[in-house]
């Protein structure tokens, strides 16, 4: 009979043993096609939800005082706007969402607010990325919940900004914080109300701040910006900047920790299985030997069982992986279901490593069958 015959002999005759390896094949395997499909949405959602923190770099004109600028939540100091387009231009520097704002606290029907210019979101050239914020158009506001609540108004009502009408374009939610005493409108309309024509007061950025190899990554960034301009200052939000950089930190270790255990577990499981099939086939290969089967044939029964269980645990383990991602990616990653699809490609990379990996791991097992003499063997039986 040949080989291939004797393995499939052997698989039917002990169908348990074969069956729990083509099963820890197919974990591996479907851990890993799993991890692979879903690997951009892991990196996006990573990356929105950190971005949704806010700007982590605030860049302001050199002259502000600090102390006030920290009790106001903004700068007294304007700078031109024209700033702006010299910082999206530097396309070296790894800040992104760059955006302008100008604002001041003004008296507004009997109430001090706080009005918000804003001018739409700026990148570097070569990284476009989704807005972070609204694009308030010309002529309307968004009103913060405070103002809306204790003034009745509501969308679509006409306030007036010294001397100037606006449509409500949107009452925001209850934030707990000095945006529910905000009217947020676009910049040039908060320059046309302040009289401050192409002047803003800051400029927002997210910036990761971690540079591979760089103690100071802030010195390095603001070294960067004050080589165009000179006369800004730039203010890190470390909370901000570390919890983003700690949380893309995390997610990398975590999908590049499992992985790899699982196929490790896998692995001796392969093992076990091979050295659990060698005892109880000591006899068989002692009569083997006996009959002149040399260790080559023998040991390609061992490592031809663990290649067809590596083939058949590849493609179960293909199919489970691609269901499970199809299935549950979109319930598990809400902000970045589209980024989750089936790769067909891993099938094939599938098909070639699973098998060889199983033969690897079942390699010991099989050179011990090798090895025993069937004099010994037959005695003990």
């Amino acid at each position: 009979m040949s080989t291939f015959g004797l393995i499939i002999h052997e698989i039917g005759y002990r169908r348990t043993n074969f069956l729990l390896m083509v099963l820890a094949i197919l974990v591996a395997v479907a851990f890993w096609v799993t991890f692979e499909s879903t690997g951009q949405a892991i990196e996006a959602e990573t990356r929105i939800n950190t971005r949704n923190m806010g700007h982590n770099v605030r860049i302001i004109a050199k002259g502000s005082d600090l102390i006030q600028f920290y009790n106001n939540g903004f700068s007294e100091i304007t700078m031109p706007e024209s700033h702006l387009d010299a910082l999206a231009a530097q396309g070296k520097i790894t800040y992104n969402h760059l955006m302008a704002t100008l604002q001041q606290r003004l008296s507004w029907c009997d109430r001090d607010i706080v009005l918000t210019g804003l001018a739409p979101q700026v990148y570097p050239p070569g990284k476009p990325r989704p807005p972070m914020s609204v694009d308030i158009k010309p002529g309307s506001v968004y009103l913060g919940y405070q103002l809306a609540t204790q003034l009745n108004l509501k969308k679509g009502d006409k306030i007036d900004l010294n001397g100037r009408t606006f449509t409500i374009a949107n009452c925001l939610s209850e934030q707990g914080s000095m945006d529910d005493i905000r009217i947020q409108c676009h910049l040039t309309d908060a320059q046309a109300i302040l009289n401050l024509p192409g002047q803003v007061n800051e400029i927002q950025a997210i910036d990761c701040l971690c540079l591979a190899g760089v103690e100071d990554p802030l010195a390095v960034l603001r070294e960067n910006i004050n080589s165009v301009l000179p006369d800004v200052q730039v203010v890190q939000l470390k909370k901000i900047a570390e919890a983003r950089t700690q949380q893309r930190i995390m997610v990398f270790k975590y999908v590049h920790l499992i992985l790899p255990l699982v196929i490790i577990v896998a692995g001796i499981w392969i093992a076990i299985l091979t050295v659990i099939n060698v005892r109880d086939r000591r006899q068989e290969i002692g009569i083997m030997r006996a009959l002149g089967y040399g260790s080559a044939k023998i040991a390609m029964l061992f490592l031809g069982k663990s290649f067809l269980a590596g083939i058949l645990g590849a493609l179960l383990g293909f199919a489970l992986g691609t269901v499970i991602t199809i299935q549950m990616g979109p319930v598990i990653f809400t902000v970045a279901a589209k980024f989750i699809r089936p790769l067909y490609d891993l099938l094939g990379w599938s098909v070639i490593a699973a098998p060889l990996s199983a033969a690897l791991a079942g390699f010991i097992p099989a050179m011990l069958a090798v090895t025993q003499e069937p004099a010994t063997t037959l005695r003990e039986s």
